[in-house]
Parts: C-alpha cells; structure tokens; sequence
C-alpha cells in the first residue's frame, strides 16, 4: 500500500502542479475545453493515462468542463501515485 504524504509533501508538489489544489482531502482541477468534443477527448487521454498506472481519477464532465479528482482510496488520502498521474495529467493536457 501507498503511504499517505504529510502536509508539507503534499503543498511542496503543489508548487510544480500550479494548477492542482488540495481540496476534500484530495487533489483537484478543473479544465476548460475548447468544445464538448475536445472535452471529450481529453477524458479519453486520461482514461488511458489512468488505465496504464492502474489509478483511476475521479472525473465528472459537463459540458466543454471537467473536474478532476486525485486521491489513493485504498491508503485513504493523497499518496505520490496521485501526485505522479497529475504531473501525466498535466502533460496531456498542455
């Protein structure tokens, strides 16, 4: 199992993520597409980035808007495996 980072790891990271906040006890980001489609597509992108680290964000779209939730269920807080698929997250998107 992952082990849950403190405070200062996590605000430290936080610092390379500017767009990712500390939120509920898990990482969050919201992304705005260009259009539905484009949304779309970047769900597909992460699902697959998702797939391959066998770590599942939470994502809830509307719209051309998505809302994106990192946090390690199983060790029951943010661990570096959510910390990691932000930083791939963060790649795809940009």
């Amino acid at each position: 199992m992952a082990d849950i980072l403190n405070d200062e790891q996590v605000d430290a990271a936080l610092q390379r993520l500017p767009e990712w906040r500390r939120e509920q006890g898990m990482l969050r980001r919201r992304v705005d597409a260009g259009s539905f489609l484009e949304a779309i597509g970047l769900v597909n992108r992460i699902a697959a980035l998702a797939e391959r680290a066998d770590h599942h964000p939470d994502i809830d779209i509307r719209w051309r808007r998505l809302e994106l939730g990192l946090v390690t269920h199983s060790a029951g807080g943010i661990t570096a495996k959510d910390l990691s698929l932000a930083g791939e997250i963060e790649q795809t998107i940009a």
